[in-house]
């Protein structure tokens, strides 16, 4: 036993002489970089693996949208009806989506909306391959197209926790959260590239590719059928209601949805990043400014994905939801305040890092906090929320913009998330005291 042992040690001493160096390194690194463990489980390996080709794909065809219909119209007011017109049928089927995913075998739900989303973008690509220059044709789409994927986020997101365990659903959030977020910076990049080279309707063809790549990661997942029959029994709207009442039961989950509501309502200024553009940053040239300001949250948002290791293995998940909540307010308070446009930008980028934090663990708490046969319905407010939260947001910092100016409107609105936050956590303990 003692020559086995020894040989052992020989074969993966280092040559230096320094035993054991190289691991020590190896667990530095980790302690900050961006946990890959759920990666080594084949499973959840496909699902996010066909993310990271559809989420730059999705990005292609949401800028081939507005960008047609503006071409089509020539009005800006056209490109805001087409997107307001796709949030009712959002809004709608991601609700009824999530009482379906708690119902039915998840990966069946994910073949068929993910089936129905590429035919969808076939269908952009051929009306614009003929020329039909149809405004009606394009909103019609664009709505199929949001139902479509309303019902398919809260299936795809619920399927996460039966592919990892209870104490990897923060990192696997922070994988997920980081390929979205690198295709919202990569995607319309690439568009503005490829437009001149092969033209608008390609853009639409390459989604739809992107989308059988998809199809193909799903179909090899196992099957995951409800767990009960009780979750089998349930249908309609009937089951949405009991997702709402299971929401007020449970007030963990009901002050994350607080929290999120608080950040984007009155904390997502994007509204005014282009009176912003034009009048505090013009010195720098506006188009450079725009770009620089719409670009910076997702951007640090990835920063803080790949730099996970450093908070997704803390298990006080509900004090990382508010301490992230307070960062962001903080952060568009000094955007507020910036009269530097590198400062400003940095100032976003700082609050994006602090939303992966807080989609990180908001995303684990709804599916940790929450039975399997609610999961669905969880995933499915949770759309709803993150989807027209900073629409809201844009309604009120366009107004409070208008009448009280463009920088006191943000900082006004980050100090409005801390102290609405500050109270929050401290008046329902729910939530700061919550953890796995």
């Amino acid at each position: 036993m003692d020559t086995s042992e020894s040989t052992t040690d020989d074969k993966t001493a280092p040559d230096d002489g320094a035993p054991g160096e190289q691991e020590r390194q190896s667990k530095g690194w980790r302690r900050w970089a961006m946990d890959t463990r759920p990666l080594r489980r084949p499973a959840f390996r496909r699902l996010w693996s066909s993310t990271i080709v559809t989420s730059v794909g999705s990005q292609l065809t949401a800028v081939a949208v507005p960008k047609q219909i503006y071409d089509i119209t020539h009005s800006s007011a056209w490109v805001g009806y087409a997107s307001l017109a796709g949030l009712l049928p959002l809004t709608v089927f991601a609700l009824w989506g999530g009482a379906i995913a708690d119902r039915m075998d998840r990966r069946k739900l994910l073949l068929l909306t993910n089936l129905g989303l590429a035919v969808t973008s076939v269908l952009f690509w051929v009306q614009a391959a003929i020329g039909l220059d149809s405004v009606l044709t394009l909103v019609v789409l664009l709505a199929l197209q949001q139902a479509f994927f309303g019902l398919n986020s809260p299936a795809r997101s619920a399927s996460i926790a039966r592919l990892v365990p209870p104490e990897e659903l923060p990192a696997a959030n922070a994988l997920g959260s980081t390929v979205m977020q690198t295709g919202l910076v990569a995607g319309p990049l690439l568009a503005g590239a490829l437009i001149p080279v092969i033209g608008l309707s390609e853009l639409y063809l390459i989604d739809a590719l992107a989308l059988c790549v998809t199809l193909w990661a799903v179909a090899r997942l196992p099957a995951m059928p409800p767990l009960t029959a009780a979750a089998k029994a349930t249908t309609g709207w009937q089951s949405v209601a009991e997702g709402f009442r299971y929401i007020s039961v449970h007030k963990v989950l009901l002050l994350s949805f607080l929290a999120d509501i608080i950040a984007m309502v009155f904390g997502m200024p994007r509204a005014l990043f282009p009176q912003l553009a034009a009048q505090t940053y013009a010195p720098y040239g506006e188009g450079l400014a725009l770009g620089l300001l719409f670009a910076a949250i997702p951007i640090g948002a990835v920063l803080g994905g790949l730099m996970s290791g450093t908070f997704s293995r803390a298990r006080r998940h509900g004090l990382m939801v508010i301490a992230a909540v307070i960062a962001w307010g903080a952060a568009v308070t000094g955007l507020g305040l910036s009269t530097n446009l590198w400062v400003a930008v940095a100032f976003l980028a700082a609050a994006g890092v602090a939303d992966m934090v807080s989609m990180v663990f908001r995303g684990a708490i709804l599916l940790s906090a929450a039975t399997d046969e609610m999961r669905g319905r969880m995933q499915g407010v949770f759309t709803v929320v993150v989807a027209g939260g900073p629409r809201l947001a844009d309604v009120l910092h366009g107004t409070v913009g208008s009448a009280a100016g463009v920088r006191a409107a943000i900082a006004g609105g980050g100090l409005m998330v801390i102290a609405a936050t500050l109270v929050l956590a401290l008046a329902t303990p729910a939530l700061r005291e919550y953890r796995i």
